[in-house]
């Protein structure tokens, strides 16, 4: 393993050789940006606030790629073969799980959760291939319904999955008062000594030990932000799907139809008129006229009555009569209406409706 001077003089240049930012550097950077935003006071959906993490989240990525390509893990050393100053470089996963879950966009909330679980799986595992503590890694990574444990804690006896599992409940709730007490512990170490490594007058033995237990309490974060992550991504899941099976939305209404008023007489058309503009009046003798051209009234198509058909049939029965008894004046009037359709056509003289 290449010890921090090494380390840092790798990374000061680029492969163009231009200067570029040391690991040490970016991971200081980043993780102070963390340390703001974690204790602010503004809420975390306000821009000052996701700008920092958007700039922390770039230094921790960056530094992150450098860890990578310089290989400084391996899981076939032991904890004792890290050096002291790469220590710290352990918690850059930890670091950016944190970070993303503090990013507030509720279309990416889903992608956001889900990629801080990797991030603390990813933590988890190296701290498991380094044994820096005792803790049980999910048996699936991959499933959301399993989480990590303490190994110190007692194993649930298998029950069938139809009943309460009470002894794993009694379990993991034992399991949780107990990291919250180690938690609380590590965070009263750190207080301790935190100001002898800033200061710089700390020996080796207690920087080592101030990373160690940095490491330790992020455990702890990470299983309890696991356990967070599980219940908050099938929520959404739910609530994605719910979103797909929702019924679509009714078409618009149609606009309301104006309101008809129907008058009496002119007089009062004229009132309501002068009064409501906007609103379509008429009288009685024109609403009549229009639906007699329409034929909407309900005595059209009604055959006449019997009485108009038995006077007309009495008239063209005279009219026949009179003709056969040789009466002059029907005859004549018979002969002039003979010739003057011999002289017109049909239809001649009929001005109807011609305007």
């Amino acid at each position: 393993m290449a010890a921090a001077e090494d380390t840092n003089s790798n990374v000061t240049q680029n492969p163009s050789g231009s200067d570029a930012p040391k690991l040490s550097d970016l991971l200081d950077r980043g993780w102070k940006l963390f340390e703001e935003v974690d204790t602010t006071n503004e809420p975390s959906s306000s821009n000052p606030v996701q700008v920092k993490i958007k700039r922390a989240i770039m230094q921790l990525e960056e530094a992150t790629r450098m860890v990578n390509q310089l290989n400084l893990f391996s899981r076939n050393e032991a904890l004792e073969e890290i050096s002291t100053t790469d220590l710290k470089y352990l918690l850059l996963p930890a670091l950016l799980g944190a970070l993303t879950m503090k990013q507030v966009n509720p279309n990416k909330r889903l992608e956001y959760v889900q990629a801080a679980r990797v991030y603390f799986i990813d933590f988890l595992k190296r701290c498991k291939d380094y044994d820096i503590c005792s803790f049980q890694l999910p048996k699936d990574c991959e499933n959301t319904a399993d989480t990590p444990t303490e190994e110190q804690s007692s194993p649930a006896v298998p029950m069938p999955m139809s009943q309460p599992d009470l002894i794993a409940m009694a379990t993991q709730r034992q399991a949780k008062i107990e990291r919250f007490k180690q938690r609380k512990d590590t965070e009263a170490k750190l207080s301790e000594i935190k100001g002898l490594v800033e200061s710089g007058s700390a020996d080796e033995d207690v920087v080592r030990d101030f990373y160690l237990l940095h490491v330790r309490r992020w455990i702890t974060l990470a299983i309890e932000e696991i356990d967070s992550i599980n219940v908050e991504i099938e929520i959404l899941k739910r609530m994605e799907l719910f979103k797909q099976s929702a019924p679509q939305p009714s078409p618009p209404k149609r606009p309301p139809m104006k309101p008809f008023i129907l008058t009496k007489d002119a007089m009062q058309a004229k009132v309501f008129g002068a009064g409501y503009p906007s609103l379509p009046t008429m009288t009685v003798d024109d609403w009549y006229d229009q639906h007699r051209r329409q034929g909407c009234l309900p005595d059209q198509g009604i055959p006449r009555s019997t009485t108009d058909g038995d006077a007309e049939e009495e008239e063209r029965a005279e009219r026949e009569r009179k003709e056969e008894n040789d009466d002059e004046e029907a005859l004549q009037k018979a002969r002039d209406w003979d010739d003057w359709k011999d002289t017109h056509r049909r239809g001649y003289g009929n001005r109807k409706n011609m305007g």
